[in-house]
């Protein structure tokens, strides 16, 4: 009991419990586990596919038909890439099917009916029913519904032991002596001594977002007074991030956080389910790998302009934010004079800018500039498309972008782009009102809440038109 302490005492004896708490389950910690996530996910969608051929291999046994009738084979090896697509399009191989095995169970359940339907739709369309025998379809059908359920199941009840530990960590912040609520957690850390959700500054969102890069999850238990700041302080930080309101507990709602025996509001979560950044992860270095092998005359070719026109370095590289606030440097081909550059970003370039050198112009105009930044993009700092970065010193009128708008930071909620939504609608160039940055974060907060794969597509297409845009100086 804490009642009869001084303050200051209690404070640091509640900082000693952090501490403490944190030692004893130092050995939970696990700082890799986006690729234990990767793991998970391909590991559980060989488990299925396994499954399926095991249920048609068994029917074709038990026919005795393995070798003299192929017709198991044919269906099951058309079957396998059909139910691949259909469980990722309704996300069986999510983060929460990882936790509920009755879940992760339906998920599969349902993606196998649609891709057994839709081939036999397809074997009927091409009237080829007669080589692909009824009772076989149906065993075989059946036996595979049996083996996905057995092998999901117990994939997720031992998933630890298949993947080489837990994928999902989670983090307990406490925010000013804040008392610790039971639960299993990752790591327990005193929130004061990295955020402070009350102060909006750029270096304190980069401290917060390194500390939690590694976790699935994030709670927070807080003063009252306090709780309207964190939820709008972890709104872009690309985690689902809960705060404990112990008093709800009472009430027993229904839309909590995983731990019901302490209440919890969820109060952000990342745009993409893990199925959905492994995609985009990989259509990042596939674009970004092909352009840099297509363009590699052209990027050497502008290298050599960018040095002989003024003396200094090729590359220019500046702090921007990135995905959950954190800072990452940005290259571009340096287009002004060494003795003028801006690395905070406090002056956008105007357009008769005195400090953009000859070659400048031209980099800029045609956004030649942006080249290295597929470079970003192989790093994994950036997406191809996504919310351009912003410098920390950039403003609309005389304010800072986080002072136009809260909703600033939900915009990091995902990797930044080298191009966006924000950009094909025209919102580019210097922003010299505050209305220049609303249009941009309106855009930007509408891709966050509608991507899809077909979307980016779609951007990059559009791209194509606003390269020689007026506004690109």
């Amino acid at each position: 009991m804490l009642d009869n302490v001084d303050p200051p005492v209690a404070q640091d004896r509640a900082l000693h419990q952090v501490s403490d708490r944190a030692s004893d389950i130092k050995t939970h910690w696990r700082p890799r586990s986006a690729l234990l996530q990767f793991r998970a996910v391909l590991y559980l969608l060989s488990t299925d596919l396994a499954a399926i051929f095991g249920g048609f291999l068994c029917t074709a046994i038990l026919r005795q038909s393995m070798v003299i009738d192929t017709g198991w084979l044919v269906f099951a090896l058309v079957l396998l890439p059909v139910y691949a697509l259909f469980a990722s399009n309704i996300d069986a191989y999510d983060a929460v099917n990882f936790q509920d095995p009755f879940r992760a169970i339906r998920r599969g359940l349902q993606a196998l009916a649609l891709a057994i339907g839709s081939v036999i739709l397809v074997v009927f369309y091409l009237k080829s029913s007669t080589a692909f025998p009824r009772l076989t379809i149906a065993l075989g059908s059946t036996l595979a519904a049996l083996f996905l359920v057995v092998a999901r199941y117990g994939f997720v009840r031992h998933l630890n032991w298949v993947v080489g530990g837990n994928p999902f960590s989670s983090i307990l912040l406490c925010d000013r002596g804040a008392p610790i609520p039971p639960g299993k957690f990752s790591m327990i850390m005193a929130a004061e001594s990295y955020f402070d959700p009350d102060e909006h500054d750029p270096h304190m969102y980069d401290r917060l977002a390194t500390l939690i890069a590694s976790a699935d999850r994030v709670v927070v238990t807080c003063a009252p007074e306090h709780r309207m700041a964190w939820a709008k302080a972890l709104r872009g930080a690309n985690v689902q991030s809960e705060i404990v309101v112990p008093e709800l507990a009472a009430l027993a709602p229904l839309g909590l956080g995983p731990n019901r025996d302490v209440p919890s509001i969820i109060v952000a979560a990342g745009p993409l389910s893990l199925t959905d950044r492994i995609v985009k992860r990989l259509f990042d270095i596939a674009v970004a790998s092909t352009a840099l092998l297509c363009l590699l005359p052209l990027l050497i070719i502008t290298a050599i302009a960018v040095r002989l026109n003024s003396a200094g370095p090729i590359l220019f590289k500046q702090v921007r934010i990135g995905r959950g606030n954190q800072m990452f440097s940005m290259f571009k081909f340096r287009s002004m004079y060494v003795q003028q550059l801006d690395g905070a970003g406090h002056r956008s370039a105007s357009r008769n800018d005195d400090r953009i050198t000859g070659v400048g112009r031209i980099i800029r105009k045609t956004s030649l500039d942006e080249l290295p930044q597929l470079v970003n993009v192989l790093k994994g700092d950036m997406s191809i498309v996504g919310p351009r970065p912003h410098a920390l010193g950039s403003r609309a009128a005389d304010k800072l972008f986080w002072e136009v708008d809260q909703r600033y930071w939900d915009r990091h909620a995902t990797k930044p782009g080298l191009t966006g939504l924000a950009q094909v609608r025209g919102f580019r160039g210097a922003t010299l009102i505050e209305d220049d940055l609303k249009n941009r974060l309106q855009a930007d907060l509408e891709y966050l809440e509608n991507w899809s794969i077909w979307r980016d597509l779609k951007i990059i297409f559009l791209t194509v038109r606003v390269i020689l845009h007026r506004n690109a100086f």
